[in-house]
């Protein structure tokens, strides 16, 4: 197991807290940088979200970086789409996205605007609102199991489309989202590897960060090619015939 280095330049490296600035928040130049390393730094970063329900926060300990348009895992690589528009705008923003015609995933926007950077944020750890999260996600059996895995952690939070280019450094104390400095896991508890479900040219790229150990980390899962759907008539095993549902 390798560990990327921490960019020993930023400010909010560190361990411990000896200057109280864990409740601060994250400003946009944090994430100016590319999303290969701001991913492996949001880790112990804290998501808060306000509602109409209360506020959920939330410990970031598993994100997934793609960066760029020629990066074959990302949603940019065959360009700009009304769909991840949000991926290509302002840093600090989240692109949201709706999948498998069930599921909302979030995405933390990165470096310059334009670029089309982001962070997926895959797992964490409630840490403030369990009631709340407990009514959104009653078929959870275990706490642990509340944002465990992308689509997990949007319904957690009651994320959707209507917070597609939220932005997360908006001024003012009242602002509904943002991500605080939260207490970063030490750097050898930092695991990479590669990224979860993404296939081909980028199936070994190493930009799936998590904390070592920690209980809400999902479990990794390889690329599985999807079955073409067979004319009716081929069906081997009845009349449905088609891909196996998954």
């Amino acid at each position: 197991m390798t560990h990327p280095p921490r960019p020993a330049e930023h400010p909010t490296e560190a361990v411990a807290d000896p200057t109280g600035t864990a409740r601060s928040r994250l400003d946009r130049s944090f994430f100016l940088r590319d999303a290969p390393e701001v991913a492996p730094d949001l880790l112990g970063r804290v998501l808060a979200v306000d509602t109409g329900e209360g506020t959920v926060e939330l410990r970031l300990t598993e994100v997934e970086a793609y960066f760029g348009a020629n990066d074959p895992g990302s949603h940019a690589r065959n360009g700009r789409t009304a769909r991840n528009a949000s991926m290509f705008g302002p840093p600090g923003h989240l692109y949201v996205y709706f999948t498998y015609g069930m599921h909302y995933c979030a995405n933390v926007v990165c470096s310059p605007d334009g670029t089309a950077s982001g962070v997926l944020l895959r797992g964490g750890e409630v840490l403030t609102g369990h009631e709340i999260v407990a009514r959104r996600r009653a078929t959870a059996r275990r706490g642990v199991e509340y944002a465990r895995g992308p689509a997990r952690l949007a319904s957690a939070l009651g994320l959707d489309l209507t917070h597609d280019a939220a932005d997360l450094c908006a001024p003012g104390d009242d602002a509904p989202m943002r991500i605080l400095h939260g207490t970063p896991p030490a750097p050898d508890l930092i695991g990479c590897g590669p990224r979860t479900g993404v296939g081909g040219a980028g199936a070994d790229t190493p930009w799936r960060f998590y904390i070592e150990g920690d209980p809400t980390v999902s479990p990794y899962r390889a690329h599985v090619p999807r079955r073409r759907a067979r004319p009716a008539g081929d069906a081997p095993n009845g009349p449905a015939g088609g891909a196996r549902p998954r």
